[in-house]
């Protein structure tokens, strides 16, 4: 077990999680950020945030860890209040493939991809979501639906 394992697991044990953020140090892949530890913890989906700096993704990794917690549970394509200031967010099953590619960390705490992940998906400040028609390219880059 190396550094970054073993501080894994002590934030796991203390916080019941940890959170990772990647970032493409050429700026073309958008920011993400992910939880480890939170099926161990919880039995929830880990988490999965796309697009956005890695202060947010931490807060609403730990808003989301704090109403599993307290119970709440997460349906997909569900509108959902209370995570952004003035906004529904709205969550989706991370694809497998998805899995193993951007959460390496929780594919060594979970010796695979046998886990679920739920990414967190936002909408523009039109109130546009990822998916929708009306949707610019550039935010279908910066927040990429990893449901595929």
């Amino acid at each position: 077990m190396n550094d970054h394992e073993r501080k894994l697991l002590e934030h796991i044990e203390q916080y019941g999680f940890s959170t990772t953020s990647v970032f493409d140090p050429e700026g073309i892949d958008p920011t993400f950020s992910y939880t480890i530890g939170i099926t161990r913890t919880t039995g929830a989906p880990e988490l999965m945030v796309v697009g956005l700096s890695p202060q947010l993704g931490h807060a609403l990794v730990s808003d989301y860890y704090d109403r599993v917690v307290q119970g709440e549970k997460f349906v997909p394509n569900t509108p959902y209040a209370g995570f952004l200031e003035g906004f529904p967010i709205q969550f989706a099953y991370v694809a497998l493939d998805h899995r193993k590619r951007r959460m390496l960390s929780a594919m060594w705490l979970y010796e695979g991809a046998n886990f679920e992940a739920l990414q967190l998906i936002w909408p523009s400040v039109s109130g546009i979501w990822p998916w929708e028609a009306e949707a610019s390219e550039q935010f279908r880059h910066q927040q990429p639906v990893l449901t595929m």
